[in-house]
């Protein structure tokens, strides 16, 4: 993208806005491939890919049934003293369930689980129909509108962090076994944040406003 001498009579459907320092731009969409750049600060505006809609359709799907398998399955065994105990992210994150600790609970399962899975199910119901060309789903402009604002509320790469640095300082007192989903918790987190900065939103947000056919 490059910065425009006089934007003051063009249109607002001429126009792209940069999220980050609010630079703004003549509309040019690039082609497949290829990426519209602020000169500013650098953040991609539009980056649109041939089949991107599929491809996030079967990430969103794999994240879901990482998500649904990751919360039942034991995630940390540990060891110590001849006892040893296994506990799953749901155990984990409703392991204090008294007084106001129960809604400190209930925030840190949203946040690491229902959170990105419910992320995922409003991705899959916006771009089904916009991939098969047909019209955009009931209310699919307010549901890709609700993903994009549960983006900082969705901390599943935060937790795994948090159980890396718990990991360090508990290693010297007890063995520490990872069972299956650590393992999907960690897939998981790769594929949300890929998903994330693979996904053109200008491409769906254009798809929805303006559909083919119509």
């Amino acid at each position: 993208m490059h910065d425009a001498v006089d934007l003051s009579h063009a249109s607002l459907e001429e126009l792209i806005v940069c999220p980050v320092c609010d630079a703004t731009y003549q509309l040019e969409r690039p082609g497949n491939g290829e990426r519209a750049v602020c000169s500013r600060c650098h953040k991609v505006l539009i980056a649109p890919r041939r089949k991107a809609g599929m491809q996030i359709i079967a990430v969103a799907v794999a994240v879901v049934v990482l998500i649904t398998a990751a919360s039942v399955f034991p995630f940390l065994q540990i060891s110590a003293a001849g006892r040893s105990n296994s506990v799953s992210i749901i155990d984990a994150a409703l392991s204090f369930t008294e007084g106001p600790l129960l809604v400190l609970a209930l925030m840190t399962a949203g946040f690491i689980l229902f959170v990105p899975l419910l992320r995922m199910l409003l991705t899959v119901y916006v771009l089904v129909p916009v991939v098969l060309d047909r019209p955009p789903a009931r209310h699919a402009i307010s549901a890709f509108r609700l993903s994009e604002a549960m983006r900082p509320w969705s901390m599943a790469e935060i937790f795994a962090l948090g159980c890396a640095v718990a990991l360090v300082k508990v290693a010297d007192l007890a063995t520490v076994s990872f069972g299956p989903a650590f393992w999907m918790f960690g897939v998981l987190v790769v594929l949300v944040i890929g998903q994330d900065s693979f996904m053109c939103k200008w491409s769906v947000w254009k798809s929805l406003e303006h559909p083919k056919g119509q």
